[in-house]
């Protein structure tokens, strides 16, 4: 067997995929209050769904919009529609109610306070607000799907994680 540590040292988290039902709504979700930026869709005709990869604006911009360059890139968003959904009763199952399971996506701000204050203007639905609950220096929002978004600050995890251990 080889060793983990090298076998794998090329080895990246590209994306994490989220089903949705209305990609209209959810692009502007994603685009307009969390400012990711749309870098691909690929839609198949004959499977009858389409992908769109998202990236945060934080990131480099150094998309060349080849599907290689997409595939490599790390902390990208997978959205993907499956056409005609937005039009049954169903609904995503964002894993946080019987049966568990998927969790949340995290998104880095710089400014927790203003963040939330901005998404609170936008009539963003939130989980659990900044100042809520045990953990009260990181906030939750949901998406148009009910998908679950943590909301940190960075440079306030450290004293967030010393108020929990023993």
């Amino acid at each position: 067997m080889t060793d983990a540590s090298s076998a794998t040292d090329n080895y990246v988290l590209t994306h994490t995929m989220l089903r949705i039902k209305d990609p209209a709504r959810s692009l502007e979700f994603y685009q307009q209050v969390l400012g990711f930026r749309l870098l691909s869709k690929l839609d198949f005709e004959e499977a009858r769904f389409s992908l769109y990869f998202l990236q945060p604006r934080g990131h480099s911009d150094s998309a060349d919009g080849t599907l290689e360059h997409t595939f490599s890139r790390m902390g990208l968003l997978e959205l993907t529609h499956n056409w005609g959904s937005e039009d049954d009763d169903t609904q995503m199952h964002s894993g946080n109610s019987t049966p568990k399971g998927f969790g949340h996506i995290c998104l880095a701000v710089p400014d927790i306070a203003a963040a939330c204050a901005r998404f609170e203007e936008m009539g963003v639905q939130f989980q659990k607000r900044l100042g809520e609950g045990g953990m009260k220096e990181i906030a939750f929002i949901l998406d148009p799907d009910g998908y679950w978004i943590e909301i940190v600050q960075p440079s306030l995890m450290d004293g967030l994680l010393a108020k929990f251990k023993a």
